[in-house]
Parts: structure tokens; sequence; C-alpha cells
């Protein structure tokens, strides 16, 4: 399958639904994702600089096309407030066809047809 036509899920914690909420709207805003589901207040646990932190974090979930990824983590990284954000995509195996159809549609900003 193209890389156009290959749908993926990328996930993005951020440090509160403030920062979600405006990468999410750029990223569908741009045609770099067709939606962005932002789940709020995850408990997050991680080690960072050797030391175990706990923190209350949103997550994005993000639905694009794998064609994207590169330009999608680019943006994320550009508006986040982490030092290392984490931006991470993951094949979507199978799904329903006519919603599959719509997020490659909606994703194809970069997206070579």
């Amino acid at each position: 399958m193209a890389l156009d036509k290959e749908p993926i899920v990328v996930l993005v914690t951020t440090q509160d639904i403030n920062e979600a909420e405006k990468i999410a709207g750029e990223l569908v805003k741009e045609n770099l994702a067709a939606c962005v589901n932002i789940v709020n207040k995850v408990r997050s646990v991680y080690k960072w600089q050797g030391e175990v932190c706990r923190d209350t974090e949103a997550l994005c979930i993000i639905k694009t096309v794998k064609n994207n990824f590169e330009a999608l983590k680019d943006k994320v990284k550009s508006m986040h407030s982490y030092t290392v954000p984490e931006v991470i995509g993951l094949p979507i195996e199978i799904g329903s066809e006519k919603y599959l159809k719509w997020l490659v549609k909606e994703s194809k900003i970069l997206a070579k047809t």
C-alpha cells in the first residue's frame, strides 16, 4: 500500500489540555491529521534525568497517514513545551473501511496521490 494510503495513529502527550488543544487544532487545520482525540488527565510514570517522575498529562491520539509523519512530528516539536516530546506512530492494521477512507482523504496535504 502507498504511504499516502497507510493510516497510522500517532500518540503525543502534552503538559496539559491547553497545549494539547493548540497542537491538535494546528494539525487538523494544516491537514497533517484527519482527527485528534484528546484524553485529559492521563497519569504518566517515567524516568527523566535519572529520576522517576509522576505527572498528569493530556494524551493526543492523532489519526493520519504514514506519509505525513515527519511533517507532523516536526510541527509537534515546534509547538511542544517538552525538550523531548513523545511522538510515536503506530500502524492501523484494520478498521472500518468508510472511516479509513475518510481518514486518508482528510490527511492529504503531503500525501502524493
